[in-house]
């Protein structure tokens, strides 16, 4: 079911939830105090700047606005702002009540605005006055083509002295000339309003080609639902990310500016975007609402906003109707697989749906623990819905990690399987899944070798699936393995484009320029990243890597032990810190961390390339590849290979045969 309305683009209707009736005898913008509400706009603003409001507390402000100093009922706001919802009304208006506040700077114990009356409603308690449009004499729009019309000076015969006084005009004169000062007017405003509305009409066929999807806000009063809100905004640019002609921005950038309270016009420049989508869910029971609108920026017009209501099993459904809505009303061209794609909808069990939901917001926090989280409930999606493919896509991402060097919660040797079973899943059930075709790819790049296989999975992911930023990202890896360094920055910048806000595709861009032997690009770009978030160890890891690269020893010690105060002991981080010491000449310090690692390789095999890059750093080539011949029988991940700590070994023929083994080219310098 779908309930909501499209407000056309211009005029008194394009209020948000105020009746139209009301609309049409009040003024376009009221005043009250320091703030002002444009009702054609559908915005809330404060002495010029525009102040983040969304779609349902905004109607309740329209509502009291109506009636100022009159009681305002709970049952009149759920009549108007929630019909026939069975979603909790209480939790919702609550919600919307307290957005108001916050935004105006208000208090519900003393308020300056909006009056709680206990059990009953609301009242607004300022004075609320129409804002006069300016004079038409004032008008710049009218000035400026009067000005353009107005008489050359210089065609006006010049009056001789004896002239120059002349008798009072007529009568019949003076009517002429105040006739033709009026339809001169007259034509002037014409001229003015014609040539607005063509530069307005200009504007709305411009199409849109950059968007980003904000935080969807949880109104269901309940901070435990924060998830779900999550996962809507995640799958909604899921959908969004299909369609090759516009530019979506990633989830990991979007998510910064969750609770933010910054104005539209400043989001859209950071993220350089032409509009965003902004909006809220609220879920009770088997109930769900999501309310959307799509907004033009810098500009503030709203080009499209709408309600949907319905089951949790239809939310696939709803998604793709917002998706394809969205293109629509952005004006792009859809390919005829993208149409497929986005009108492809298939019922999902509620409870598979949940636990989806939950697995992507535990995966999302990346960390050894939240992903093992992640696991129990993809594996709970997948009993509740066998046929529902994201589920098992969701699994396989969480194995391809699980068993990786960074979290190590898994052995290699485990996670592959498991990682590869769940992705051939997913594409048997939906071969038309970018996702999914991603998952596979980085399995076999992590664990099965099959350097081919991968290439062609990437390219058919990031086909179906063009804005799906960590398709790019983990391309990019595996064009660094084969050798293709260029273009694997290249993807790295175009994963960034996507997402860029994003600190692992940041710092990873780091490491590739160091990987490249970039290492002053790769200073400069760990140094960006640590400018976003001064806390993020990777970031310190890689400005590390590359501070040894250039001999600057006590800079690169400061960033390796700042990089394990924030991020803990890991074999990567303790492993370059012996490297670093025993480049440096602190060798006992080199030997107590490899004492260490080596006592801890039994139940940590992704610790056997780290004991390996410390061996190289005290000059023992031979025990270093013994230590690799190890990690390989693991199903270690190469990719560690190409750090240039390693580069004393490439013309080893052991180390050689190693990657040969492996499928890899043994040039790299």
């Amino acid at each position: 079911m779908v309930i909501g309305y499209d407000p056309p683009l211009g005029g008194p209707e394009r209020v948000r939830g105020a009746p139209v009736e009301y609309a049409k005898q009040t003024r376009d913008r009221l005043r009250f105090g320091s703030f002002e509400v444009d009702l054609r706009l559908g915005a809330l603003s404060r002495q010029g700047a525009r102040l983040p409001l969304q779609d349902l507390p905004f109607r309740a402000l329209v509502m009291l606005l109506q009636r100022p100093g009159e009681l305002v009922t709970r049952e009149e706001l759920r009549q108007q702002l929630w019909p026939q919802t069975v979603i909790d009304f209480d939790h919702g208006l609550n919600k919307a009540i307290n957005k108001i506040r916050d935004v105006m700077g208000d208090s519900a114990t003393h308020p300056r605005f909006i009056e709680t009356v206990a059990r009953r409603g609301y009242r607004f308690l300022a004075d609320v006055t129409p804002v006069e449009p300016p004079a038409a004499s004032e008008s710049s729009s009218v000035a400026a083509p009067a000005a353009a019309l107005a008489p050359d000076v210089a065609a006006v015969p010049r009056l001789s002295p004896e002239t120059t006084t002349q008798p009072a005009p007529s009568a019949a004169t003076s009517r002429r000339w105040r006739v033709y000062a009026a339809v001169s007017c007259a034509l002037l405003l014409v001229v003015a309003a014609l040539g607005w509305h063509q530069v307005m009409t200009r504007l709305r066929d411009v199409p849109v080609h950059s968007l980003a999807v904000l935080p969807l806000e949880n109104l269901s009063g309940d901070s435990a639902q924060d998830y779900f809100a999550d996962g809507m905004t995640d799958e909604l640019i899921t959908q969004l990310a299909q369609i090759g002609a516009l530019r979506v921005i990633s989830r990991a950038s979007v998510m910064a500016y969750k609770g933010q309270h910054k104005s539209l016009s400043a989001i859209a420049r950071e993220l350089d975007v032409q509009a965003v989508v902004e909006g809220s869910v609220v879920s009770a029971g088997q109930r769900m609402r999501i309310t959307a609108q799509l907004i033009r920026v810098p500009q503030d017009e709203h080009i499209w906003a709408h309600s949907y209501e319905g089951d949790l099993r239809d939310t696939l459904k709803l998604q793709g109707e917002v998706a394809r809505t969205i293109a629509d009303q952005v004006r792009v061209t859809l390919t005829p697989h993208e149409k497929q794609a986005l009108a492809a909808s298939r019922e999902v069990a509620p409870n598979a749906y949940q636990a989806y939901l939950k697995g992507r917001y535990f995966w999302n926090k990346r960390t050894g623990a939240d992903l093992k989280t992640a696991i129990a409930y993809f594996k709970a999606a997948a009993v509740d819905d066998p046929d529902y493919a994201e589920a098992y896509v969701g699994l396989a991402d969480s194995y391809a990690l699980a068993g990786d060097w960074e979290y190590g919660v898994m052995s290699p040797e485990d996670a592959w399987p498991q990682a590869t079973a769940a992705a051939k899943r997913a594409l048997a059930l939906d071969d038309g899944l970018g996702a999914a075709h991603a998952s596979m790819a980085l399995a076999q790049d992590l664990y099965g070798w099959d350097w081919d296989a991968a290439g062609a999975e990437f390219q058919r992911a990031i086909a179906l699936s063009p804005n799906y930023a960590s398709a790019h990202h983990w391309y990019a890896f595996h064009l660094l393995l084969i050798g293709r360094d260029s273009q694997a920055i290249a993807e790295l910048r175009e994963a960034e484009h996507l997402d860029p806000l994003s600190l692992i595709i940041s710092a990873d861009i780091a490491d590739a320029l160091c990987i490249a032997h970039l290492y002053d690009q790769s200073i400069v770009q760990s140094r960006q990243t640590l400018d976003l978030e001064p806390n993020f160890a990777l970031a310190h890891y890689e400005l590390g890597q590359a501070l040894e690269q250039k001999h600057q020893y006590p800079q690169a010690t400061q960033e390796f032990l700042r990089a394990i105060e924030l991020g803990g002991h890991s074999a990567v981080f303790d492993s370059n810190l012996a490297h670093l010491y025993s480049q440096s000449g602190r060798k006992s310090d080199a030997l107590r961390i490899l004492n260490d690692l080596q006592t801890q390789h039994a139940s940590h095999p992704t610790a056997y390339a780290g004991i390996a890059l410390i061996y190289v750093g005290l000059g023992d080539n031979s025990a270093a590849i013994d230590w690799l011949e190890k990690a390989y029988d693991a199903r270690f991940n190469p990719s560690i290979l190409l750090r240039p700590a390693f580069d004393p070994l490439r013309s080893d023929p052991r180390f050689q045969s190693l990657l040969s083994r492996m499928g890899l080219d043994a040039g790299r310098k």
